[in-house]
């Protein structure tokens, strides 16, 4: 009940804070709590990819067909999308209809949200990969953005400008390899921004995340692109797109070069901004450990200066994958199906290294040094999680298993402040 009261007590500040759409993590002047509140809902199967806050409403995307409410006395059918209120848990009446998973969402104005993902109709309607919805369900028809084939990753809306990721290569008949920037009102393609993202030798270009600084200036994308605007990037690009163009900048690293497992064209999941954007933190897959290589790890870049940059930290798992990550200045929170940090030198053959601690599917580090904090709530592995929302009340979560903090939480849940 404390923890109910709570998060409904800080809940104004949420409501305005979260009502515009915002790039990089929100700022958190400490670590969350280990335990979660009570008064989430449950998603029943299936995994959840993605979650974005819109005012007072939490809306949750990713392939699942149903949902019950905390008390689990309530069982509803929800394919791929339903939200619920931020300061009570209550399943909201927002069911659009999508035919395909939906792997990324973000804040709109005026009460709207916009989803990415594998679907091909919303509501009925064709709109592929992309659409922009009402908290009502409704699909904006003013906003007719479809991609030709494959499927959006991440989205993020900044004033009139919305940027998209994935494996399309057209939107809108508009060639465009694995990045766009459209009208967030129309879905128009911003003929004058191209990334031209290529990857010779790969069987596509495509782009897992990218997040944009906090001064909407940068951008940063990870995936399997080995080019960008004719120079060399190996899996992670930084643009200033501040302006009316993509515009390349200096700042590159080589850490990501070195091969993980054969057969990955890229292991690099996500990325984020700090909130004040002086570095980033990209999370890793590979299904290798090695203290040479950055396969499955965390690892910190500064954003200033120019040209060829190291990791500043690297956050070694020892072979288990990481999948999310979020950077609230108080913390680094990593996600995935790892059982260790501080792991150098261990593997699934071996077990932890000298120095493992056990941080079991969730673990948090600090940003100055990148090692180990004591928050150490656990979760149940599964594949991992996948998105983490860091808002004025704490740190929502989603992934694909029902255990969250010692707990019974269906796929989503939320640690306060």
């Amino acid at each position: 009940m404390r923890r109910r009261l709570l998060a409904a007590a800080t809940v104004a500040a949420a409501v305005v804070a979260c009502a515009h759409p915002a790039a990089a993590d929100m700022a958190h002047s400490t670590v969350v709590s280990p335990n979660p509140v009570d008064f989430t809902p449950h998603v029943l199967d299936g995994t959840v990819w993605s979650m974005a806050v819109v005012g007072d409403t939490v809306v949750v995307g990713g392939a699942f067909t149903k949902v019950t409410d905390a008390a689990r006395r309530t069982t509803l059918a929800r394919k791929n999308l339903f939200a619920y209120g931020l300061r009570d848990g209550a399943i909201r009446t927002f069911a659009p209809q999508v035919d395909g998973a939906v792997y990324a969402l973000a804040p709109g104005a005026d009460g709207t949200v916009y989803a990415g993902g594998a679907f091909k109709t919303v509501n009925g309607a064709a709109q592929r990969g992309i659409t922009k919805l009402t908290l009502g369900g409704q699909r904006v028809s003013a906003f007719t953005a479809r991609i030709g084939w494959g499927d959006v990753r991440a989205v993020q809306a900044r004033g009139s400008r919305l940027y998209a990721a994935g494996t399309f290569q057209n939107i809108n008949g508009v060639n465009r390899a694995g990045l766009a920037r459209l009208s967030s009102a129309t879905g128009a393609v911003d003929t004058g921004f191209d990334a031209r993202l290529t990857a010779p030798g790969l069987s596509r270009t495509r782009v897992e995340h990218f997040d944009i600084s906090p001064d909407g200036r940068k951008l940063v994308a990870v995936g399997a692109l080995l080019r960008a605007s004719g120079y060399d990037r190996t899996q992670i690009a930084m643009f200033d797109v501040a302006g009316p163009s993509a515009q390349l900048t200096s700042w590159y690293t080589d850490a990501y070069k070195p091969q993980c497992m054969k057969g990955f064209d890229t292991y690099l999941r996500q990325v984020k901004f700090s909130p004040d954007g002086s570095y980033i933190v990209v999370a890793a897959t590979g299904r290798a450990s090695s203290p040479d290589r950055l396969c499955d790890s965390a690892a910190r870049f500064e954003t200033g200066g120019t040209g060829r940059r190291n990791p500043t930290w690297v956050q070694r798992t020892g072979g288990d994958s990481l999948y999310a990550v979020a950077v609230t200045g108080s913390a680094v929170y990593l996600g995935g199906h790892q059982r260790y940090f501080d792991n150098p030198h261990g593997t699934d053959a071996k077990g932890p290294g000298p120095g493992a601690v056990s941080r079991v599917g969730i673990g948090a580090v600090s940003p100055s040094t990148g090692r180990a904090l004591s928050w150490n709530p656990t979760r149940k592995r599964g594949v991992g999680v996948r998105v983490f929302v860091a808002t004025p009340q704490g740190l929502l979560v989603g992934s694909d298993t029902d255990q969250l903090g010692k707990e019974y939480h269906g796929r989503i849940g939320m640690f306060p402040l």
